[in-house]
């Protein structure tokens, strides 16, 4: 695989990206799930590195995040699991984990695994915009986004975010944390409409996606559309039989944000 962009997962289209919890239920499955995910037609794809504190997730993946680390699931471990695929990859790669993790590990030795594995950036959802310098710098050197998150809260802060973001911008669709949701916050629309006054970076929208209704009409106001608990709810009830019903519901998913 030749390392692919952030940006490429928004050339010329609305983006579907999925979200795995890497070793939920074990590696061996993840890699199933991931390759799937890229047949059914995800843009790009997030892969969580298990943390055993997940501020920013709900239930679902907390619980995710149980299951993967009680498995063994280690950021080393995660890495040889995407060296395994990353030739069969040709879509881009993200990894969404905590600070702490990326600390332990040591800033450095991470982001250059990344860029070995031909990984196009990293989501860190526990570092603000005025704390991530460090974190930024080194992940630049090695060619690397730092995915910024804006919230409905960030009000005043939305376009100073936007006028440093790489790849695209996170919009994060709810307050709270992570989970379905049967209804969507309307203040989407005006995030998104802030950040494109001083930049033209894709937009995609997460937390709380879980039909393809929901999924289009997020897409309707974004550039993208991200969905990580509705994923894991079908790997908790299907275990290692998940790889199917998975490609299936990203399939759905991925035809209802096309659907504009």
């Amino acid at each position: 695989m030749n390392k692919k962009t952030v940006a490429e997962a928004f050339q010329n289209k609305k983006a579907f990206i999925p979200f795995v919890t890497a070793g939920d239920p074990d590696l061996e499955t993840t890699e199933k799930i991931i390759l799937s995910m890229q047949e059914n037609g995800a843009d790009l794809i997030e892969i969580g590195i298990p943390f055993s504190d997940p501020v920013a997730e709900g239930i679902v993946i907390q619980k995710a995040d149980e299951r993967a680390l009680a498995a063994g699931t280690t950021t080393d471990k995660i890495f040889d699991m995407v060296g395994r695929i990353r030739e069969e990859m040709h879509i881009p790669m993200v990894f969404m984990t905590y600070v702490n993790v990326i600390f332990v590990y040591g800033i450095e030795a991470f982001a250059r695994r990344s860029q070995e594995l031909g990984m196009a950036g990293v989501i860190v959802p526990d570092v603000p915009f005025e704390e991530k310098e460090e974190l930024e710098r080194v992940f630049n050197e090695y060619g690397l986004d730092v995915i910024s998150l804006i919230a409905p809260t960030s009000a005043n802060r939305i376009q100073a975010i936007a006028a440093e973001a790489k790849g695209f911008v996170y919009c994060v669709s709810s307050l709270g944390v992570t989970g379905v949701r049967e209804t969507m916050n309307q203040g989407v629309a005006d995030m998104v409409r802030e950040v494109k006054k001083v930049s033209d970076i894709p937009c995609a929208v997460g937390f709380g996606i879980s039909t393809p209704e929901q999924a289009r009409d997020m897409a309707g106001v974004s550039n993208g559309v991200i969905v990580g608990s509705a994923i894991m709810k079908i790997v908790a009830e299907y275990g290692r039989e998940c790889v199917g019903p998975v490609g299936d519901y990203v399939r759905r998913m991925k035809q209802a944000v096309c659907q504009l």
